[in-house]
C-alpha cells in the first residue's frame, strides 16, 4: 500500500468522523440559555438529560398578600421571615403545612411578588428534582440576589432519594449553607412522610417520659431541620364566605354580596365536600363567569 493510499484512507475515515460528530450534534439536546436575572424572578429547575438549568417562568403568578384572608397570623410569620431574608439579616427555612387550598402556596407566590423588587426570586424545585439542590445552591450562591427554593406539595415515602438530599442540604452538609439562600416548602404532613400505627410500639417507657423508636425519630429529624413551622388550618363558613366575597368582587367589581349569593357559596362548597380559599377562588371565577355571560346576551 502506497503512502497516497493511507493518505486517501485517513481523510475518509476523517470525513466520516465528521459525519458522525455532525448527527450526534443533531441528536443531543442544546445548552440551555443562562437565565435572565434581571427580567426573571420566577425560575424552575428543569433537567436536559444529566444537566440541569434553570428555566424563567414567562408569567408567574401575581397574586398579593392583601388578597389572602383568613390567614392573618401565619401572613404575619412569614412575612417577617422573609423581611429578614431579604434584608441580609438571619432567616430561617420554612415549612408550611395543614390543610388543603388554605393558602400556603399562595403565601409563598404572594410574597415573591411583594419582595422581587428587593431582590428576591423564586426557584421552583420538583420532589424528583431535590436531589440536584446542592448544585443549584452552587449555581446561585455567588449572586447577590435572594433565592427562595421552593418544594410545593412535599411528601416522602421510605427510601427516596430526595429525602437525603434535603436533609443535607438544610443541615447536614460540613459545608456551611449559603446566606442567600433558603427553603421554604408546603406539606399536608407535619413530619414530610406517613405515619403508620406500628410505629407507635416502637416508643419506650423511661420512668415518667415517653421517648419515641428509631422510625419516629428519623420522620422527625427532616422536619426539625426547618427552622419555623407555620400550620395551617380548614376555614369556618364564615371565613369560607369572606373569602368568596373578596374573589366575587375581584373578578365581578359590580357583584352584590347578598344572601342569595352566600347561599350559592355555600352550595358550591357542599357539592365539594371543602370550604378551602381555593373553593372559594373557584366558586368567585364560576359565578363572574355566569354573570358575564349573562350580560353579554
Amino acid at each position: 500500500m502506497t503512502t497516497s493510499d493511507l493518505s486517501l484512507d485517513a481523510k475518509a475515515l476523517l470525513a466520516r468522523a465528521h459525519g458522525l460528530l455532525d448527527r450526534l450534534e443533531s441528536i443531543l439536546p442544546s445548552p440551555a440559555p443562562p437565565a435572565d436575572w434581571k427580567q426573571a424572578i420566577a425560575l424552575r429547575w428543569r433537567k436536559r438529560g444529566s444537566n440541569g438549568y434553570l428555566q424563567p417562568v414567562l408569567h408567574p403568578h401575581r397574586i398579593r398578600l392583601d388578597d389572602l384572608c383568613g390567614i392573618d397570623q401565619q401572613k404575619r410569620l412569614v412575612e417577617q421571615n422573609t423581611r429578614q431574608f431579604v434584608q441580609g439579616l438571619p432567616a430561617n427555612n420554612v415549612l408550611l403545612t395543614g390543610a388543603r387550598g388554605t393558602g400556603k402556596s399562595s403565601l409563598v407566590k404572594a410574597l415573591l411578588n411583594k419582595y422581587a423588587g428587593r431582590g428576591l426570586r423564586l426557584i421552583e424545585v420538583e420532589k424528583h428534582d431535590l436531589v440536584d439542590l446542592a448544585e443549584i445552591v452552587e449555581q446561585v450562591g455567588a449572586r447577590p440576589e435572594r433565592f427562595i427554593l421552593y418544594c410545593d406539595d412535599l411528601s416522602f415515602e421510605a427510601d427516596e432519594p430526595g429525602y437525603k438530599a434535603l436533609k443535607v442540604v438544610l443541615d447536614g452538609s460540613i459545608a456551611a449553607p449559603s446566606d442567600n439562600v433558603l427553603i421554604y416548602a408546603t406539606s399536608n404532613r407535619r413530619h414530610l412522610m406517613p405515619e403508620y400505627m406500628r410505629e407507635n410500639l416502637e416508643y419506650k417507657h423511661v420512668g415518667e417520659e415517653i421517648h419515641p423508636g428509631e422510625t419516629v425519630e428519623e420522620k422527625i429529624s427532616l422536619s426539625e431541620r426547618f427552622g419555623l413551622w407555620v400550620s395551617f388550618y380548614s376555614f369556618d363558613q364564615d371565613d369560607y364566605l369572606r373569602i368568596a366575597a373578596h374573589w366575587v368582587r375581584h373578578f365581578s367589581p359590580q357583584a352584590r354580596i347578598d344572601d342569595d349569593l352566600r347561599k350559592q357559596a355555600v352550595q358550591w362548597a357542599l357539592a365539594r365536600g371543602s370550604r378551602s380559599g381555593r373553593v372559594a377562588w373557584q366558586f368567585a371565577r364560576d359565578y363572574a363567569g355566569r354573570v358575564g355571560m349573562k350580560k353579554s346576551k
